[in-house]
């Protein structure tokens, strides 16, 4: 029998060290959830197909994790596992029969709300496809406005926040109504979306995709393809610095959010505190980075940092006062 928890494990290491904490009824779905987004992934991703037929599948695939179809989910695998990443992606890939099985295992209402992931997720997919060239065209092409950024955020990003947050109610362990604590697991994972675009920017750029929009570049006398340009960073700093500061309000939603999970649920509590402490982090890395354009500049927390983190949990565990200063810390461009 497959475990979903070693998959999880493989393909993010990060996320699975969260995702443990939680108690075993929310782990699982959770687990689920991510592993079927994932694989979601490896098809808009895949550069062995043109994105036509990677939009054909995305736009399928809610409806395979419902109703797994033996010979599509077998020309799925055949068409996409040469060009994965790792071994581990290749096993998840080859695992989804394990993982639509686990899905049909899980009640009603983890079902209903991993399926509403899962299409949220596949909707942001699906303007990667619409919206930008293929990978081997040459092309690059940026979003127009920050409302289209924004969007793609919520999509990839807060759906997912609101998501772990429909798990954590559901099982009461928040004490907040879910008409605010929801929207606030959105803003949460808008702003851990908007870190991985602004970390990930180098290499979205050389596939073709800047996720920063032309009228923000535009203000700057910039445009797309002068971001693939090292030099550049300096006059990019301005917008770099607007969506750090978006990051960072959306991030400032913690705040209520730990506070509406009583002390009594302390593996909660961690799992929320460590990914948002983190994102904090690598904002502060990515403020003081001068030349993030440059594709040899990786921009990424330590593994001492990582393990620093979690050395605070007991405290914040026990305190919201504790953890609101750690944040506001973090979040003030600590040095």
């Amino acid at each position: 029998m497959t475990d979903l928890n070693e998959l999880l494990k493989q393909t993010s290491r990060s996320l699975y060290l969260s995702a443990r904490l939680l108690p075993a009824n929310v782990r699982g779905t959770f687990c689920v959830a991510y592993l079927l987004c994932r694989y979601a992934d490896s098809i808009a991703d895949t550069s062995l197909l043109p994105p036509e037929q990677r939009l054909h599948w995305i736009e399928i695939f809610p409806a395979l994790v419902q109703q797994p179809d033996e010979k599509k989910v077998e020309q799925l695998v055949h068409a996409i596992s040469p060009s994965v990443a790792n071994q581990a992606e290749e096993k998840l890939l080859r695992n989804f029969p394990a993982c639509a099985t686990a899905f049909n295992k899980l009640n009603d209402f983890e079902r209903q709300a991993t399926l509403d992931v899962v299409q949220a997720v596949c909707e942001g997919m699906k303007i990667d496809l619409q919206t930008f060239p293929d990978e081997k065209s040459g092309k690059l092409r940026a979003f127009q406005t920050p409302q289209e950024l924004e969007n793609y955020c919520h999509l990839m990003g807060g759906e997912p926040g609101r998501f772990w947050s429909r798990l954590i109610d559901h099982t009461h362990a928040s004490q907040l109504h879910p008409n605010l604590f929801l929207p606030l697991g959105k803003d949460i994972g808008d702003g851990l979306q908007i870190v991985n675009i602004l970390r990930d920017l180098p290499r979205d750029l050389r596939i073709g995709r800047c996720y920063i929009p032309s009228d923000d570049l535009v203000d700057e006398g910039l445009i797309a393809t002068d971001l693939l340009k090292p030099e550049f960073s300096a006059k990019f700093e301005p917008v770099k610095r607007k969506w750090i500061t978006w990051a960072r309000k959306k991030l400032q939603s913690a705040h209520r959010y730990f506070a509406g999970l009583p002390i009594t649920q302390p593996r909660h509590r961690a799992a929320v505190a460590w990914p948002i402490l983190w994102a904090a982090d690598t904002l502060n890395l990515l403020e003081q980075e001068q030349n993030l354009l440059d594709p040899h500049v990786r921009v990424k927390i330590s593994r001492t940092r990582v393990y620093g983190t979690m050395a605070t949990t007991p405290l914040l565990l026990i305190s919201d006062f504790a953890f609101d200063k750690w944040l506001d810390y973090k979040l003030s461009g600590e040095k």
